[in-house]
């Protein structure tokens, strides 16, 4: 699919939006509401690494998440509270958002992902988590409940090249993430890849490779982060002795483009950028104001620009 095939088909976008993909899937706007239930990681429990992944903080992943408590139910309450004024639906997913949400017995994912879909207002279960902690046993349940409501399962893929993978310490295969993949296909789950646009070394022409490597794997949906260096994390660490430069927003929108433009339509782009909580970003300074980063996005996204192929120092 060229450039203007997919301008055409979303008008002043090329992409499918999760809003749009959303209001396809359940009929109405629909919300998520993000929540930790108390899980760890294998990445930092010492069962393949300790620390987690170079830039994950202490919320691994889920500081907008809301404060962990022992009732999934309350946590759902009062993240709906939250942002209800904005919903005139009523609708939500439930999103289980910090750290691995597959990484427990079964008999322990089989409570909380029933519980979180017993509300009549939440429509959907989404689950962040990573490829090497999905069980065959666990897939089943996915599978189970995915009959009485949609569930997306969230996959950090981040990068498929290998100094990266070893640099940001992710601790799998790629091959661990396409045989997943393939599995929850197979059962009909949903699944989205998570890929971070930005990293050290990288040339964008590698960036837009895992993104390829995303879609051939059949990942339904992506989202794209940029690199953002968070406090208290070894990134940070790297980022102070000068190791590598964070993107600019301009170069930032140009390798996104690259990025967007590979994808078929089929595939629904979750999210254009990531950004870290204002009291925790280190750099860059500008992904702080979030509505100024959509507003020059959405304006200059799809100026059709040529990019070089320099690495991201």
């Amino acid at each position: 699919m060229n450039f203007k095939t997919v301008v055409n088909l979303y008008g002043d976008k090329m992409y499918k939006t999760l809003n749009e993909h959303y209001k396809e899937k359940f009929g109405c706007k629909v919300y998520k509401l993000s929540i930790d239930a108390g899980f760890t990681c294998p990445n930092r429990d010492g069962t393949c690494g300790v620390g987690g992944c170079i830039f994950c903080s202490s919320h691994g992943g889920g500081e907008f998440a809301e404060k962990p408590c022992d009732n999934i139910l309350i946590q759902l309450e009062n993240a709906k509270k939250r942002v209800e004024s904005k919903n005139k639906s009523g609708k939500y997913v439930a999103y289980f958002q910090s750290f691995t949400n597959t990484y427990a017995p079964v008999e322990k994912l089989k409570k909380l992902y029933y519980e979180a879909i017993s509300p009549d207002y939440i429509v959907g279960l989404a689950i962040g988590t990573r490829p090497d902690c999905i069980s065959e046993e666990c897939i089943e349940l996915l599978s189970e409940i995915n009959k009485i409501k949609p569930v997306s399962i969230e996959l950090g893929l981040q990068t498929i090249h290998e100094n990266s993978v070893k640099y940001i310490r992710r601790g799998y295969e790629n091959k661990v993430y396409c045989d997943i993949v393939k599995k929850l296909s197979e059962k009909g789950i949903e699944v989205v890849t998570h890929i971070i646009i930005g990293l050290p070394e990288e040339t964008p022409e590698m960036m837009v490779k895992t993104t390829e490597y995303a879609v051939a794997s059949g990942t339904d949906g992506i989202k794209f982060h940029l690199l953002h260096v968070l406090k208290n994390t070894d990134l940070e660490k790297e980022y102070n002795k000068g190791n590598f430069k964070c993107l600019t927003l301009e170069r930032y929108c140009e390798i996104l483009r690259q990025c967007i433009t590979v994808l078929p339509e089929s595939v629904v782009v979750h999210r254009i950028t990531g950004d870290g909580a204002k009291k925790n970003l280190v750099a860059p300074a500008w992904s702080a104001d979030k509505k100024t980063v959509l507003n020059y996005l959405k304006n200059n996204l799809f100026q059709d620009k040529s990019i070089d192929n320099k690495p991201s120092k």
